[in-house]
């Protein structure tokens, strides 16, 4: 057995004496305690070699639910889902047989469009139109990326979005662990080996083995995020399949076992929580009465004060809930499961061939035991990363978006795909915990913008096929109806991800010491005084007045106990 271990930095060894007895003094509470370190168990066994690079090659297993047993049907009994089925929208037409209202709910989900118009920014967002710093863009190789869309048959930019029996009700409603759905389309050469080799399935017997998502249902898109597992976020990845407490304490598989709809509820097919939107302080709490189905956030579950008011320590606790996101202290490092999270992606290097054909080199080994791509000819170069420590930044929720129309001076590189918004005198702002994506992707020289690249396709333009980058954004923004001056060059980028997943048992939270330190995870944060970090002098005087207050207490106790004694003398 291997054991890998965490030992959080920020410790009381590297104080000086007195900054430590002022910052005791400061928080009224002893510090002389380290956390203990987060640790997980692999079986290291013999190492595996699948580098997942599509959701559909990996398989997750259909997690016990905890309310399974509170179903009030059985779907195989229903005259409806006998069969024999063909194809999934025959499925979907059974199932909206009974479930009437499904289709129009799920219509209105970001799930089925894909788009989403930010109310403060007026952004057009949403995988319809966003760019990102891993495969680049959606839109275009709907044929590709659609397998992680709520429908059937998405094949271009031609798919019909009123038509309900495109919608597949089995991506997120299988309980056999055993339902995928290839690409509508056919790609090139290059990339048809991903999809051989899959067992097939029997359709009626999964539509009558249906229930509610389980973490497994959701995760086989959004662990495979980006092109692989744990690849775009660095807090979801096949690891929270069934993790153990230690790496999850709400989805521990033999705890809580919560599947992620219970903090992202639903209401009529319409998901709580948004990356395009996000509540970074929530100060309505748990609500009453009731579950509130608004917002995912933890304080709608713990409460604005969810440390116990009844020693010193949680009152201190809660007095930086209004300016620290509960993520900060309790999600000490992400992708730490075992399964490695992608830190750079380097699209320069595509497109090498070896003997006329692409390949592939995989010259990273993560804990799990897994050997992952550090370069293929159809993607370019790529670097991992795990047990990473967050960057940690004031956040009000809002995201700015580099879009494909978005100008930018090229100097001002690397660009931000996402930037966001917040600062120390924002009320409204919290220091939330993030990961930060480094790659290096095409771009249009010529009008300073982003560009859509067709990758994916049976076709002489595709580039997953070609290696040509000069045709596939020819096609890509041709195709879309974008502007292209017809001259690409390769441009640094970051884009954001907010860490809120991979919550640690409480006794893993981060000590005071983390951020209250002169290295600390706080030093690069500025605009506001941090006690421990911040004002030598400050400190000092702080110092010598509570000292002088301590000794003042206890000159006051001394000279009752002599006018006590004199008394009694007397």
């Amino acid at each position: 057995m291997q054991v890998f271990r965490l030992n959080f930095s920020a410790t009381f060894a590297s104080q000086s004496p007195s900054k430590l007895l002022c910052l005791a003094l400061w928080l009224v509470l002893p510090l002389a305690f380290l956390p203990l370190p987060l640790s997980a168990t692999i079986d290291e066994g013999s190492a595996v070699d699948s580098d997942m690079t599509f959701h559909s090659e990996g398989s997750l297993s259909a997690s016990r639910r905890i309310d399974a047993a509170g179903s009030t049907a059985d779907h195989s009994k229903f005259e409806q889902l006998q069969g024999p089925f063909t194809s999934g929208p025959e499925v979907t037409r059974a199932c909206l047989e009974c479930h009437t209202e499904a289709d129009d709910q799920l219509m209105q989900s970001i799930h089925w469009t894909w788009e989403y118009r930010h109310p403060e920014t007026d952004q057009l967002l949403g995988k319809r139109h966003v760019v990102n710093n891993f495969c680049t863009n959606a839109r275009g190789n709907e044929g590709m990326c659609a397998q992680c869309h709520t429908g059937y048959n998405w094949e271009n930019n031609q798919f019909d979005f009123t038509r309900a029996e495109n919608i597949d009700c089995l991506i997120c409603h299988d309980r056999t662990g055993s339902y995928y759905r290839p690409p509508p389309t056919t790609g090139n050469e290059a990339c048809s080996i991903m999809f051989e080799g899959k067992e097939p399935f029997d359709w009626a017997l999964v539509a009558q083995d249906v229930g509610q998502p389980g973490r497994e249902n959701c995760g086989v898109c959004h662990f495979f995020g980006g092109g692989g597992d744990g690849v775009k976020h660095g807090d979801l990845d096949s690891s929270l399949g069934a993790p153990p407490r230690a790496l999850d304490v709400h989805m521990d598989a033999e705890g809580l076992n919560f599947p992620c709809t219970q903090c992202h509820v639903t209401e009529k097919h319409l998901w709580a929580g948004s990356r395009y939107n996000v509540v970074a302080r929530d100060t309505g709490g748990t609500g009453k009465p009731g579950m509130r189905r608004d917002v995912a956030t933890c304080e709608s579950c713990h409460g604005t004060a969810p440390h116990a008011n009844t020693e010193v320590t949680g009152l201190k606790l809660n007095d930086h809930v209004d300016r620290v996101a509960c993520q900060t202290c309790h999600i000490p490092a992400m992708a730490r499961g075992g399964v490695a999270t992608m830190t750079f992606w380097d699209w320069r290097t595509a497109g090498r061939i070896r003997d006329g054909v692409g390949y592939k080199e995989k010259n990273y080994t993560q804990s799990n035991g897994e050997h992952r791509a550090t370069y293929k000819s159809i993607k370019g170069s790529f670097e991992y990363d795990e047990n990473i420590v967050p960057r940690y930044a004031w956040f009000d929720g809002r995201m700015i978006y580099t879009t494909i129309d978005t100008r930018f001076d090229p100097d001002e590189a690397p660009i931000p795909i996402n930037r966001f918004e917040g600062a120390a005198d924002d009320p409204a702002a919290r220091i939330w915990p993030f990961k930060r994506m480094h790659s290096v992707q095409p771009y249009d020289k010529g009008n300073d913008t982003l560009v859509y690249m067709h990758l994916w396709g049976d076709d002489s333009d595709a580039f997953w096929g070609n290696y040509d980058f000069g045709r596939a954004i020819a096609r890509g923004m041709e195709k879309n109806d974008i502007p292209y001056s017809g001259e690409h060059g390769f441009i640094e980028t970051y884009s954001y991800w907010p860490i809120t997943h991979m919550v640690a048992p409480k006794e893993e939270a981060l000590a005071c010491a983390a951020c209250h330190s002169d290295n600390g995870r706080l030093a690069d944060l500025g605009g506001f005084y941090l006690p421990g970090r911040d004002g030598r002098w400050t400190d000092r005087i702080g110092l010598l007045l509570m000292g002088g207050s301590l000794a003042g207490v206890l000159l006051h106790a001394l000279l009752r106990l002599i006018s006590a004694a004199r008394r009694r003398a007397t």
